[in-house]
């Protein structure tokens, strides 16, 4: 898969690199980037998770595709739909462009996850349906995006300012990414 070809072809490149959509392609790239290193950094520390480094890549390169469609305009985002729904526009992108496992990684970054009973709950703007990483590579790349702020991108978390952010969105969501530091730092 050639990710770049992906990326090009919804955020290419502007000419004089002064408009709102340069800004948010090069923000995407900064901040997959990050988020791609630190997965391949946890991957090499953790030879026994036995990763699939390649797809590693790939994902996380890819995990934030779908934010240009969202309105977040203090990060140049400036379509109209909710930000939460970034992860499921990337899914739909990745589909069509024909890479399922890398869409699966799209609609389960958000958060910790987002089960069923959050979007009845919290009354979310997404399909009733579970959003929760599984497999080892999307929690890695769950985990990963979350030390890393696209509105702050010079800026790394700590785990527990990691886990302090997440607290508002629940004690579960803390607990499960404490659980994965356990497993990857």
């Amino acid at each position: 898969m050639d990710y770049q070809a992906i990326i090009d072809k919804y955020y290419p490149e502007e000419e004089d690199g002064t408009l709102p959509s340069s800004a948010l392609r090069r923000l995407l790239l900064k901040h997959s980037r990050q988020v791609a290193d630190r997965c391949l950094l946890i991957a090499k520390n953790h030879p026994e998770l036995h990763a699939d480094e390649t797809f590693l890549l790939e994902a996380a390169m890819l995990h934030d595709i779908g934010i240009g469609w969202c309105h977040a305009p203090s990060i140049f985002c400036e379509g109209s739909e909710p930000y939460i729904r970034h992860g499921l526009i990337g899914a739909e992108l990745l589909r069509r462009e024909g890479y399922e496992r890398h869409a699966r990684v799209c609609e389960r970054h958000t958060g910790t996850g987002i089960t069923r009973q959050q979007i009845e709950r919290q009354q979310l703007p997404l399909p009733l349906a579970d959003y929760i990483p599984e497999t080892l590579e999307e929690q890695l790349v769950c985990y990963a995006d979350k030390f890393y702020s696209k509105s702050r991108p010079d800026r790394v978390l700590t785990v527990e300012e990691t886990a302090r952010n997440l607290e508002k969105f629940g004690h579960e969501g803390v607990e499960k990414f404490l659980n994965w530091a356990k497993m990857f730092e």
